[in-house]
């Protein structure tokens, strides 16, 4: 028999199928500079402390619910090319969300783009590095224009009539996302266009030819013919530009507008659909007679252009590095929230595992960032220019490298809710392995350490003297360097093995610095974990003896701390 509801009175029928408990939340409203222990720690170590005070208000700002939201909201609204206004007037204008232009004006404003060269002094590079590092967990794509700004000045300096012109806009901070000529703004930003199709990393077959207007040579006035198959971010003020002329190869500087207040023939054709870094618009560009400088000497442009490489490198080290706190961040925090089988996730001996190697990976890649930081604040010294030259492409290569199974193995530890779209985690996860393909991928990286160990044999010095301050500190590190040393002695056939020489560079200088300057949880543990079973190893497989419980609780801060009703509460 159907009994109607009715029949069946005061039953409390609200639609309601189940409680709301066991979830996470957000992790917003905290510092993430104070709450970071390994970041702190360094920039006081690295020579950085006299910017403790506005790096903990950055860090503040940079981990509010509000500014978290803009790197959301940045990478769902993504960048749209008008070629044209509406009566057929070329302006090749890119156009972004509001959320995406203040991140751009935060960076600019707080010295991202050019804080070592208009404020040297010693830490400066380090202070800088802080900020890019606690910035790029929020958005990742606006670091791309901050990136070739900051590292355009050095480029730039080789052309001293040039860089007395452009160098004070570039440095300014002040943002102006305006599409006119630079004569109209206070600061500007400054790109690359240097990859053509034919080529990709091989720059020497480029095609594009530069023809003078006049006289030849540095500092003098050409136009430029090709094309440019990767162009990032096109929005910027002038472009270092590759070109050829007929003594060869040479570096240029390229404005979007020219001095007499006319748009120079720069047309952008479109905008590349990328699997990552979405925030920030890339293109394809025809130059049909486009207005340029030469920068350096003719014949010289990769020659010229290298020390900018150096910079966007090391900040695909700190980006990199960024990506992988962010990513541990979130698996910490969700753990530290989330019940299954009965306990909290982060109290159970196999999540513990992985917790804490994502931490230690985490923390690794930051302390070999930091030091490097150091070195570039003291080039005038040669053990330190040694190490700039060699270990960035050392770091580059293997923190990009590590990045993404370590995006991927943090999402894991969220579960499903971690394929969400609205997570973090899909961003992260797809701007994962951007860094180690741009700026010169993992072979470019590996070939580039043969042919500074080949030209500058003393950069093996340079890396060894880092290394053995923490001789004697683990025999499994002393041997590693052992072999290390026979091997860099030795460059026949290099090239089949550099991948393999390479890696264990990496692991050798990262244990190195944990060695010294880490808590021994941390320090024993990475050494246990990468040198004594050196080889291809999930994460989540520490072995016996590794402190999970302490590394956690460092990698987590204050979190650790704060229980409420048993669960982690947002940081405040």
């Amino acid at each position: 028999m159907n009994h109607p509801i009715e029949a069946l009175p005061g039953a409390p029928y609200f639609a309601e199928t189940h409680e709301l408990s066991n979830f996470s939340n957000e992790l917003c409203d905290y510092n993430m500079y104070s709450e970071d222990a390994a970041l702190s720690e360094a920039v006081r170590r690295e020579g950085g402390g006299w910017a403790e005070r506005e790096l903990t208000e950055f860090g503040k700002m940079t981990g509010s619910a509000d500014y978290l939201e803009l790197g959301k909201l940045a990478n769902q609204h993504l960048p749209e090319l008008e070629t044209h206004d509406r009566f057929g007037k070329r302006i090749d204008l890119v156009k972004f969300h509001p959320a995406y232009h203040q991140l751009m004006k935060t960076a600019i404003e707080h010295g991202l783009h050019a804080s070592p060269w208009s404020e040297p002094r010693p830490g400066a590079h380090v202070a800088r590095a802080a900020k890019t590092y606690m910035h790029t967990q929020v958005e990742a794509g606006h670091g791309c224009p901050i990136t070739m700004t900051f590292a355009s000045v050095p480029a730039l300096r080789q052309q001293s009539d040039l860089a007395a012109v452009w160098e004070p806009k570039i440095t300014a901070r002040v943002y102006d996302p305006r599409n006119v000529p630079v004569e109209q703004k206070q600061g500007v930003t400054i790109g690359m266009a240097m990859t053509e199709k034919q080529g990709g990393s091989d720059v020497r077959t480029n095609s594009t030819r530069a023809y003078p207007l006049g006289r030849t040579g540095p500092g003098q006035a050409y136009e430029l013919v090709g094309h440019k198959y990767f162009v990032s971010a096109p929005m910027c003020d002038a472009f270092l530009v590759l070109a050829q002329t007929s003594v060869g190869l040479s570096c240029f500087l390229l404005p979007r507008w020219r001095p007499d207040g006319t748009k120079n023939a720069m047309q952008i054709l479109r905008l590349k659909q990328k699997m990552g870094n979405a925030s920030n618009a890339s293109c394809e560009t025809e130059l049909r007679g486009a207005l340029a400088w030469m920068v350096g000497d003719e014949g010289r442009g990769v020659r010229n252009i290298i020390e900018m490489v150096s910079m966007t490198r090391f900040d695909c080290m700190i980006g990199s590095s960024a990506g992988m706190r962010m990513a541990a961040s979130q698996a910490l925090h969700h753990c530290a929230n989330r019940s299954a089988f009965g306990h909290v996730l982060n109290q159970q001996p196999l999540m513990q595992n992985v917790l804490a190697d994502l931490a230690l990976e985490s923390e690794a890649a930051l302390m070999l960032s930091m030091r490097i930081a150091r070195a570039m604040d003291h080039r005038s010294q040669e053990q330190e220019d040694l190490l700039v030259r060699l270990v960035t492409a050392v770091g580059k290569y293997w923190i990009c490298k590590r990045t993404p199974n370590h995006a991927y193995e943090a999402m894991e530890c969220i579960g499903g809710s971690g394929v969400m779209e609205d997570s973090m985690m899909p961003r992260l996860y797809r701007e994962a392995p951007v860094n180690t393909i741009w700026e010169g991928s993992g072979n470019v990286q590996c070939l580039d350490v043969l042919r500074a160990l080949s030209k500058t044999p003393h950069v093996a010095d340079a890396f060894f003297t880092e290394l053995n301050l923490a001789k004697g500190a683990n025999a499994a590190l002393d041997r590693l360097s052992a072999a290390l040393l026979k091997d860099l002695k030795d460059l026949h056939d290099f090239e089949y093995r550099a991948r393999d020489v390479v890696d264990r560079m990496a692991l050798a200088l990262q244990a190195s610095l944990l060695l010294r300057h880490a808590p021994a949880f941390v320090s024993d543990a990475f050494c246990f974990s990468r040198l004594e079973q050196l080889g291809q190893h999930n994460y989540g497989s520490l072995p016996r003896g590794v402190d999970c419980d302490a590394i956690i609780a460092r990698a987590m801060g204050p979190q650790a701390a704060r229980k409420e009703n048993g669960l982690t509460r947002n940081l405040s």
